[in-house]
């Protein structure tokens, strides 16, 4: 499928600088761009690329301004990161989508399962299973007993839903996800550990993507609950109990322990993890790898393990990179000192 710049234009209400009648048919980077294809520029750090790619049309933000010549044609929009990704979603849209219920696939009697769903090879979907209009079960997913789920979402192979959880809306579930498994409750009993029910569910509401491999834990009573809008990438644990704000964002491996309460708008890099039972404040930003341990009570950049304000990190990293020198003049100092003090003993 091609469009050209014009069309592209059209659709994301930008402008063009250059020929309004070039086409694409695909998308690359900037630094690798092809002939056909579209780019964008949204961080003035990858500006020097521009000049130099081979890519038809490029998407820029309405106050770039060149300082040379550029072979590509430009058009400019409001934000170039958040137009690239209505392209995209435009190319999605327009794929043929799969349909029907393959033979192999097992639909529970008592489950309700709209027409217009897909749901693929060996897939399953038991019993109570309340299933929207426009959703897509791909091969070997499994829908346990009694869930229910929203419109128009997607359940890519092995994925796993067990039984009561609730999905909302618009929510994408990558392949080898796991939502409503047992939290990690167990309790003392001698030199052993008994294991508490985990009678509790999840709950996701609207517009949720959860990465692959990622396991979202069911709660001991109550619910566990993601909100509207949030995003967690690959390899993200949340455990029993955790309730994570709208809007929030996780990199892969981060790690959320029980009864954590989360705040909307807050953004975790890689790798960053919290103890259990701990608040966190709305627009929190945790870098990658932080450890917390208690409660973050107002915005803040949090750094480090254990994490602390992102400013004191920074002059932290630069005393602890100067620790050797600083080690080795102190220790050059007691010397001298002591060196002093026997001079003064003597007179």
């Amino acid at each position: 499928m091609e469009f050209s710049a014009q069309q592209i234009a059209g659709f994301l209400n930008g402008t063009i600088e250059g020929d309004p009648n070039v086409k694409v048919c695909n998308f690359s980077k900037i630094e690798e761009g092809k002939p056909g294809t579209l780019t964008f520029l949204a961080n003035l750090k990858y500006a020097h690329h521009i000049y130099n790619t081979e890519a038809s049309i490029v998407l820029v933000n309405n106050d770039f301004k060149p300082e040379q010549p550029i072979k590509a044609t430009l058009v400019k929009v409001e934000n170039a990161y958040a137009a690239l990704a209505m392209l995209l979603n435009l190319v999605e849209q327009s794929k043929n989508k799969k349909k029907g219920v393959d033979s192999t696939a097992f639909i529970a009697a008592s489950a309700t399962v709209s027409d217009d769903c897909y749901v693929g090879n060996f897939a399953y979907i038991g019993e109570g299973v309340k299933m929207g209009k426009n959703c897509m079960v791909y091969p070997h997913a499994y829908i346990g007993d009694h869930v229910t789920v929203g419109d128009n979402c997607v359940f890519y192979p092995h994925v796993t839903v067990y039984e009561n959880c609730i999905i909302g809306n618009n929510c994408i579930l990558h392949a080898g996800s796991v939502i409503g498994a047992d939290g990690f409750g167990f309790a003392p009993e001698g030199e052993t550990y008994k294991k508490i029910p985990q009678l509790g569910n999840v709950i996701i509401e609207d517009d949720v993507e959860i990465g692959a491999n990622t396991t979202i834990d069911r709660a001991v009573m109550d619910s566990t609950i993601i909100r509207r809008g949030v995003k967690l990438d690959n390899l993200v644990q949340i455990a029993h109990n955790v309730e994570v704000g709208e809007n929030t964002v996780m990199a892969a491996q981060v790690g959320i322990a029980g009864s954590v309460k989360v705040g909307k708008h807050c953004m975790f890099g890689g790798q960053a993890g919290l103890a259990g039972h701990i608040h966190v404040a709305d627009h929190v930003v945790f870098g990658a790898q932080a450890g917390v341990i208690s409660d973050v009570k107002e915005a803040m950049t949090l750094l480090g393990a254990p994490a602390i304000n992102a400013k004191n990190f920074m002059r932290s990293s630069a005393i602890f990179n100067r620790l050797p020198d600083i080690y080795r003049s102190l220790g050059q100092m007691q010397r001298e000192i002591e060196q002093l003090k026997k001079e003064i003993n003597k007179q």
